[in-house]
């Protein structure tokens, strides 16, 4: 299957760290050597930048360049893929994107959903995987009963509905994000951790490269990384747990929901 990873901060921060960390996986210490895919929404204007490439991260060129560039954003998503469903060619890497009522979706999914997932308007996938197929069906759903004026906890609750539908026809895990906020389910594996001050030092699992993050940061920084597997040696990620969902917003984790119902507004992030 595939990786994902995404990040949510409360000031504009660049993911060329986890994304090195990411890339080796595609192809060098791990098998999803199928296509990568990189989205960031620009920080000053909303706008969102995706580039997505069919051949191994970790012998990309053109990944490697992203992996040193400076490319800062609030929320950003990144997914490196092993094809379950679907030929190997650029439609078919993640992140997908669409519009939703004039908003630039995003979307990552890991996992191999099983069955028919029933297709519509005005979303209908271009590539022939199950994963651009759900996202189409999430917003065809949306599309139904919702709206941009929803609050972002009913969202949130349309959102986790969708996640476990999808999870009940097989393995699903994903990321969706506005660029307004991030959302995050684990039907059977995600990881997340908050790095806020008093900042450390943080090594790659999968390259000799250690970051001081006390250096490049302030104290009032706040970020969150959301990761398929935990991408380094030296801090502590939460699993989440089977069912598990998150909505991080600027960094914080302001909701969560698991699969016992049972939901939690406002969770506190100290506790990452």
């Amino acid at each position: 299957m595939c990786e994902l990873l995404a990040l949510s901060a409360n000031t504009p921060t660049d993911m060329r760290f986890s994304f090195r960390g990411l890339t080796r996986r595609g192809g060098a210490t791990g098998e999803h050597a199928d296509g990568w895919g990189l989205a960031s929404f620009d920080p000053q204007s909303g706008g969102l930048r995706v580039i997505r490439e069919e051949s191994a991260a970790a012998f990309s060129p053109l990944a490697a360049q992203m992996a040193e560039h400076d490319l800062k954003a609030l929320y950003s998503l990144a997914h490196i893929r092993k094809a379950t469903q679907g030929v190997v060619t650029l439609a078919n890497c993640h992140p997908f994107q669409r519009q939703w009522h004039g908003q630039d979706w995003v979307f990552a999914h890991n996992g191999d959903i099983k069955g028919t997932i029933p297709s519509g308007d005005p979303y209908s996938p271009i590539g022939n995987t199950d994963s651009e197929a759900a996202f189409c069906w999430i917003l065809n759903t949306l599309n139904d009963g919702a709206s941009p004026q929803l609050g972002r906890n009913i969202l949130f609750d349309l959102l986790n509905r969708c996640s476990a539908h999808l999870a009940g026809q097989g393995i699903f895990n994903c990321l969706i994000s506005n660029g307004q906020w991030l959302y995050a389910f684990g039907g059977t594996k995600l990881h997340v951790i908050t790095r806020r001050a008093p900042f450390a030092q943080a090594t790659l699992a999968d390259d000799n490269v250690t970051v001081d993050f006390s250096a490049v940061t302030t104290e009032n920084d706040v970020v969150t990384i959301v990761s398929t597997e935990p991408l380094t040696t030296n801090e502590t990620w939460r699993p989440l747990e089977s069912g598990e969902s998150l909505l991080v917003v600027d960094g914080e984790i302001v909701a969560s929901h698991t699969s016992a119902g049972a939901q939690d507004r406002g969770e506190n992030p100290r506790s990452e």
